[in-house]
């Protein structure tokens, strides 16, 4: 109970990382677990195209940094999205050479379809407790400018879309760069790689206070018995995603170890140039003579044979190495699948998500939401 005696309704939260489709989250795209009757209830908060976003922070440090440079290849050609990323601004993630992303984007939920979805009586509640904690999102968070932000109201469950760039400040190089960690850094999340987490779990806690304020008493994530659920399911994605890439990453180490091999042996094959060095003997027994420069060859070519035999034998020990690595990977990634598929299955004999099940439900909110920018 809260301090007026009433009981508290517990939730739980869920706070992550969203896979950054702006067509989706601004209905340009429709899915089939959106009701269209509903989407006029969207309260969009802000809707920047990123081409433009980027402009705006970074056209200025671009000629600031070019301005300083003497010569034209270490200049930024076309516009910094670009020179980072290799394409035109894109309204999906982007991953540069250097794991840069092109945006990020953070997805909070309040409940569950069960306890808070579309025909509930906290339906609206725990809209209004995530409009609240979006209000104030970019006064707590300077460095990530926000550019799109959206509250789905046609779907299951009101939930947001925070699509961000993170903005960090630097000495060397151009002064002012996509860079998350050094916006952490300097919003005051230290550094390395317990900085997002020290961040979400800020967020996490703002989140909870407002629920508290609103008699909503947040659960700490806990597992499901059966399927899983929704910040679960997206958890074991963002790991098979994970696991792809690493299995990836270790098929280009084999590659390249199959390379070195080829070439050591390569390298091996010409000591097979000893058989064609002439000889002649001598009166001294059974003796031969060689010239000098024929000598050094032969001297040259036994050093060389020992020290391709020592790279052979490690370059093989990394290569074994490799595609053990590489089974355990697979086999990681076949199992998270294998969940992913059954939690599917799981869903569509519910029936979860489905248009037709939506609609079958009366709307309990009629006024259309109107939007408003954060500053």
């Amino acid at each position: 109970m809260n301090k007026k005696g009433k009981t508290m309704k517990q939730k739980r939260i869920s706070f992550g990382q969203g896979k950054g489709s702006l067509t989706h989250n601004n209905r340009e795209f429709v899915a089939d677990n959106v009701d269209p009757l509903r989407t006029s209830q969207n309260i969009t908060f802000v809707r920047q195209p990123i081409g433009e976003a980027y402009e705006q922070l970074f056209a200025e440090s671009t000629e600031r940094y070019n301005a300083r440079q003497k010569r034209n290849d270490r200049m930024i050609h076309g516009s910094y999205y670009e020179h980072l990323f290799g394409v035109k601004p894109s309204n999906t993630v982007r991953t540069a050479a250097d794991k840069r992303k092109s945006f990020y984007e953070d997805v909070v939920q309040i409940g569950k379809m069960e306890d808070s979805g579309y025909g509930t009586e906290d339906f609206q509640l725990v809209a209004d407790c995530l409009k609240e904690y979006m209000e104030s999102f970019q006064d707590r968070n300077p460095n990530f400018y926000v550019f799109n932000a959206v509250l789905h109201m046609d779907e299951a469950t009101p939930h947001l879309h925070i699509d961000y760039i993170p903005v960090g400040h630097y000495k060397r190089g151009q002064d002012t760069q996509n860079g998350i960690a050094q916006a952490l850094k300097e919003m005051g999340y230290g550094e390395g790689k317990q900085a997002i987490a020290r961040w979400r779990a800020a967020e996490v806690e703002v989140l909870n206070k407002i629920c508290l304020e609103h008699g909503i008493q947040p659960l700490a994530p806990e597992k499901a018995r059966g399927t899983l659920e929704i910040p679960e399911y997206k958890e074991k994605r963002r790991q098979a995603d994970e696991l792809a890439e690493q299995n990836a990453q270790v098929e280009a180490k084999l590659g390249e170890k199959r390379e070195m091999l080829q070439a050591v042996k390569e390298k091996t094959a010409k000591l097979a140039e000893i058989d064609s060095i002439e000889t002649g003997k001598t009166v001294f027994g059974g003796k031969v003579t060689v010239s000098q420069e024929d000598w050094q060859n032969v001297t040259d070519l036994a050093r060389k044979e020992v020290a391709s035999q020592k790279q052979t034998k490690k370059l093989r020990k990394e290569r074994d190495e490799a595609v053990r690595e590489r089974d355990e990977l697979k086999a990681k990634l076949s199992a998270v699948s294998s969940e992913l598929a059954t939690y599917k299955k799981a869903e569509e004999q519910k029936g979860l998500f489905t248009r037709k099940k939506l609609k079958k439900k009366k709307p309990s909110v009629s006024a259309v939401r109107t939007s408003f920018p954060v500053n």
